[in-house]
């Protein structure tokens, strides 16, 4: 979910050669398409669920902030991360727990699906099962962040 593409502002200062932005939301690929200070972006509408217009092993980086616990198939958003990225690329991703989400929406009545939630342990058992090695994370409450590196194959 790049959204109005502000994540893709934020990350062109790190200077990449390029970035891909996708959403499920044309009217958000619409905002994020207007943007022009983000040399070399690319925005497509796609489901992170099945990215099949993108290569395998195709990408260095892939970022997820906060959107997960949106998507009820989580898990095959993971399984595609680790599809599209090489083998030695980085995951940097940023997400609350199961129980955090409940209490948000307990407060709030915001309505996120209840399929969509996961524990930071579920997170983690799933990045290893679709190959990816977690190197560091930090938990800064109510959130916590990533940073997952594709195991490469003997």
């Amino acid at each position: 979910g790049c959204g109005s593409g502000y994540g893709a502002v934020l990350l062109s200062r790190l200077q990449p050669k390029s970035y891909l932005g996708i959403d499920l939301m044309p009217e958000m690929i619409d905002l994020a398409l207007v943007r022009k200070d983000v040399p070399h972006a690319e925005f497509r509408l796609m489901d992170a669920a099945d990215m099949g217009q993108i290569a395998d092993a195709s990408k260095d980086v892939v970022v997820i902030f906060d959107i997960l616990h949106h998507i009820p198939r989580w898990r095959e958003v993971l399984s595609e991360c680790g599809r599209v990225l090489r083998p030695g690329g980085a995951m940097f991703l940023e997400e609350p727990s199961a129980s955090v989400v409940r209490l948000w929406d307990s407060f709030f009545h915001w309505g996120h699906p209840k399929d969509a939630a996961f524990t930071w342990r579920e997170l983690e058992a799933r990045l290893n099962d679709v190959g990816f090695t977690v190197k560091h994370r930090c938990r800064l409450w109510p959130l916590r962040s990533y940073c997952a590196v594709k195991t490469p194959h003997p």
